[in-house]
């Protein structure tokens, strides 16, 4: 495509403990839905590029799991690897708090923050705020606790202070031509973001009885016509976790896959037959071959 001389494309990573926003952050700034969301902790588990382009810029974003310091597993471990590296040779870096909450868990996602490195604060939910005359001191002491480039407090879900977020990102961005067709918006795959969007219902609709280590694989993912035939299975830990997920004759697995082939309908723009198993493997959250098999670096 054609773009101007001054035209402006980079790498921007979204960082940040867990359940600040993260990923809806990205989604609104997208305006499409590419990363799932929850409650539960660590619902981001690998690094995904969201890519957003106008007249005047591309911005690449690079959506990362929450720095997690809870859980001690090779799955954890190899989750905080994504994080730091997707640090590396970016342009700018997003560092996202919830509005008036900044303790240990941040500070200690604060100190993996290269100093070479335009550091943004984004002071995410501020629409939750009860008296918005506690922001400015807050925003004062958070002055102190880092060289940000520049602060901006946002509510995501809302959008507000979106635009004004982009502007100051486009001024760290180098002048250079894009790297992504303009309509593209994620290097993921469409199977990829259907395993992920299984994960986002399982965690949804069950997220409080079942453990943090479960994961999703797209066994087929199979264009028929105009219809997308998709195949997954659940991995859990234990037998009971199966029994939970599938629930009262098979109820509870049937509202996850109904929910989660309406958004691949919304993904792919077509229709979507969706079968989904749940399995029982013990142990495949400290495995390295698993956790490589299911995509893990």
């Amino acid at each position: 495509m054609t773009t101007e001389a001054n035209f402006r494309t980079g790498y921007i990573a979204i960082i940040g403990r867990p359940n600040v926003g993260k990923s809806t952050l990205l989604n609104k700034l997208l305006q499409q839905k590419i990363s799932i969301t929850s409650k539960k902790a660590q619902t981001t588990r690998f690094r995904i590029n969201g890519i957003l382009t106008d007249e005047q810029t591309q911005f690449v974003f690079v959506d990362t799991p929450g720095f997690q310091t809870q859980y001690t597993n090779r799955l954890n471990t190899a989750m905080n690897r994504v994080v730091t590296q997707s640090m590396q040779d970016v342009d700018v870096i997003l560092f996202v708090i919830e509005a008036m909450h900044f303790d240990q868990r941040d500070l200690t996602a604060l100190k993996i923050l290269p100093k070479n490195v335009p550091v943004i604060l984004v002071m995410n939910k501020i629409d939750k705020l009860a008296d918005k005359n506690q922001l400015l001191p807050f925003l004062g002491s958070m002055a102190k606790t880092f060289e940000f480039a520049a602060i901006i407090p946002v509510s995501a879900i809302h959008k507000m202070q979106l635009p004004e977020l982009l502007t100051t990102i486009r001024t760290y961005l180098p002048v250079n031509q894009p790297l992504f067709d303009k309509d593209e918006i994620t290097d993921r795959s469409q199977r990829f973001i259907a395993g992920e969007f299984i994960r986002e219902k399982l965690f949804r609709l069950v997220g409080d009885e079942i453990p943090y280590s479960t994961s999703v694989v797209v066994d087929q993912f199979n264009l028929e016509g105009d219809l997308h035939r998709i195949y997954a299975t659940i991995l859990v830990e234990k037998p009971n976790q199966k029994a939970i997920i599938i629930g009262k004759k098979g109820e509870k697995l049937k509202q996850i896959a109904s929910q989660a082939r309406k958004d691949m309908e919304l993904l792919v723009g077509g229709k979507v037959y969706l079968e989904v198993w749940v399995k029982v493997k013990s142990g495949w959250a400290d495995s390295e071959s698993v956790l490589r098999n299911l995509g893990y670096e």
